[in-house]
């Protein structure tokens, strides 16, 4: 980065938490914003164009190579930075964004979760997981979530400031409910603050240990689908529906803004698929169809 960006990286941090965006959308803007100074080098960024800007955003799809998220991410950087911190209105009126693919949730069957769960022998790690796929919570929840969190009273779990820093409440399992309470008594000394402290530093647990604690457990397990700690969200969503539950409570429960978000389950349940009857067996059964 040349001396003429020098301010652009400390003017948008400051932009960025005067606006109270959460951490880690901080440091992904930061990150994004600091490729394309690395490229600029002394020619100035505030000097840019749409036009520049977008024989560079061609630039990252063809040469880079960026993947259409990645590339919504640097997108969002910069315009945040033209529009918010330099108030430049409409900057990015004329850049179009690349299609996002639509990909469908990744979930576990029933069969497949009771073997990743009788693959975890540590109480705290099963803890962990049961409590995951029983309110269908992000693993930043699971983490965050302290002792006082938990309302045995009224059978919820309070979930404090997640995703578009929105509380929420879920529903708190019976049988969940025993297991915490049976995990707490085996903790030495007893976690004061987090449901899951890290045993050292008595602070949340680390992400990235449950998601190697998943991975270690879907090995043993001979999983060998492609998914992460996040596919027990999935799969509480999906499970619920093939139940019967409704679609809108389903949303509040994720914590979901849009209901669309939501419907991705619907082409995931296997309820739905049953029910759907091939045109071709009713062929099949009305005409005399040689075989």
């Amino acid at each position: 980065m040349g001396s003429a960006n020098a301010h652009v990286i400390p003017a948008m941090h400051q932009h960025l938490k005067l606006k109270a965006y959460s951490q880690s959308t901080i440091k992904t803007y930061l990150n994004e914003m600091s490729q394309l100074l690395h490229l600029l080098k002394d020619i100035p960024a505030d000097q840019l164009t749409p036009e520049h800007l977008k024989r560079y955003l061609v630039f990252c799809y063809e040469k880079l190579q960026l993947k259409e998220n990645t590339l919504h991410s640097r997108i969002n950087a910069m315009k945040f930075y033209y529009e918010q911190v330099l108030g430049r209105e409409k900057f990015f009126w004329t850049i179009p964004r690349p299609k996002k693919p639509q990909l469908l949730p990744k979930l576990l069957s029933e069969d497949e979760l009771t073997r990743l769960f009788n693959a975890l022998t540590n109480k705290k790690h099963k803890a962990i997981l049961f409590t995951a796929y029983s309110a269908g919570l992000r693993v930043s929840e699971i983490v965050k979530l302290k002792v006082a969190d938990i309302d045995s009273s009224r059978m919820q779990i309070f979930v404090s400031q997640s995703k578009g820093k929105k509380d929420r409440y879920v529903g708190l399992s019976p049988i969940v409910l025993d297991i915490l309470r049976s995990y707490i008594k085996t903790c030495t000394p007893r976690p004061l603050e987090y449901l899951f402290e890290s045993e050292q530093t008595h602070t949340a647990y680390p992400i990235r240990t449950v998601q190697q604690i998943f991975t270690t457990a879907k090995q043993k397990a001979g999983i060998r689908k492609e998914v992460g700690v996040h596919s027990l969200r999935h799969s509480f969503a999906t499970h619920l529906l093939e139940k019967g539950t409704d679609i809108k409570y389903i949303k509040d429960l994720l914590g979901h803004f849009d209901i669309k978000t939501t419907e991705r389950y619907l082409h995931v349940s296997k309820k739905q698929l049953v029910n759907i009857v091939s045109p071709f067996d009713d062929l099949w059964k009305k005409q005399s169809i040689d075989w």
